[in-house]
């Protein structure tokens, strides 16, 4: 990884700002700046979040629902355990046949808000990694119109391009709102959107049809 880079990386102020206030990833600026203006988490709610690693996400979701709430993080990778009892951590792949099972075992009832960061290992080639993006969004929007009940929320990450506006079609089907988000700490030069879907207007889930 090229030295100039690192450097630049550090001097930017949402990662430092991450550092000073101890959250393990930048990104968790992107979900406070998203939540603050559409409130799509709130205080008692249950939140699975997809492609969780390192945590950020789940750090900025724990404090949005309290104690009170619950939060459920699931990677690839493994996450550093917290230490509080409403929030949990599982090693788990979006595209395992029984990952829907494996979720709600682990949920206290069905979740009001999904979450998803997850991005692709990127291969520099743009057609490629947007495709591959989309595919991540696809298999999470699945797994929540599962795991959600009627009328809770979807936030995913999206890359701009010619798959961007379809995809965007097939969730207006399943939402009563949508929304494209770019948060401040979202890096200007980026082709990086998020699309946030409120309002599951019924539950479908693919397993049980």
């Amino acid at each position: 990884m090229p030295k100039a880079w690192i450097r630049d990386r550090k001097r930017e102020y949402y990662y430092k700002k991450a550092k000073e206030e101890n959250y393990r990833s930048r990104a968790t600026y992107k979900l406070v700046q998203s939540n603050e203006k559409y409130g799509f988490i709130n205080r008692n709610d249950v939140v699975v979040d997809l492609g969780a690693a390192p945590g950020g996400w789940i750090q900025a979701a724990r404090k949005m629902t309290g104690k009170n709430g619950y939060v459920l993080g699931i990677d690839l990778k493994p996450i550093e355990p917290f230490t509080q009892e409403y929030v949990r951590t599982i090693i788990a792949d979006f595209n395992d046949p029984d990952i829907v099972d494996q979720i709600l075992s682990f949920l206290p009832r069905e979740a009001d808000a999904v979450i998803s960061d997850a991005a692709p290992n990127i291969t520099g080639v743009w057609e490629v990694d947007q495709a591959k993006q989309i595919d991540l969004a696809t298999k999470a929007l699945e797994i929540a119109q599962c795991v959600l009940h009627s009328g809770g929320n979807f936030f995913v990450k999206l890359f701009e391009g010619e798959m961007f506006n379809e995809f965007i079609l097939t969730v207006k089907e399943v939402f009563d709102t949508i929304k494209i988000v770019k948060p401040e700490a979202s890096r200007q030069k980026s082709s990086e959107m998020y699309l946030l879907a409120l309002g599951l207007k019924s539950k479908k889930c693919k397993e049980e049809s």
